[in-house]
């Protein structure tokens, strides 16, 4: 057995560690911005893709100074949980609760809902961002 096996594997391994770190993303963590209570994860939001904005809202929902420029979505879509409460009740459409302070944090709908850029998502569990705080671990 050569000294210099035993040195290089272990150098291989640590520099496997090293390579693997700064490629991974962080985790994100949603929560509740008036309690603090861990809502969500990245892990259970459900991409879509961006809608065309306001070409995709009826006449009457536009509005009057929009541009061609595809806007921010204001929420982010996630699998029904637990702790929605609305959900777990049977409801088709309901409005979506903190379930530590009560704070109303989105709203969801089987049938599916329009986002604010203009896509559809189907069923959609709506968490508006403004009421989140978004944190990495």
């Amino acid at each position: 057995m050569s000294n210099s096996d035993e040195p290089q594997s272990s150098n291989e391994t640590h520099k496997s560690e090293m390579e693997k770190s700064p490629g991974e993303k962080p985790k994100v963590i949603y929560r509740c911005k008036k309690c603090r209570r861990i809502v969500a994860s990245e892990e259970i939001v459900i991409p879509h893709e961006r809608g065309e904005g306001e070409k995709c809202f009826r006449w009457k929902d536009r509005d009057t100074n929009w541009s061609e420029m595809k806007p921010q979505c204001s929420a982010i879509f996630v699998e029904p949980m637990k702790w929605m409460q609305a959900v777990e009740d049977g409801n088709v459409a309901d409005k979506l609760f903190c379930m530590g302070c009560k704070a109303r944090l989105g709203s969801f709908n089987w049938a599916g809902m329009q986002c604010s850029c203009g896509a559809w998502v189907n069923p959609a569990f709506q968490l508006i961002k403004s009421k989140l705080d978004e944190s990495s671990t």
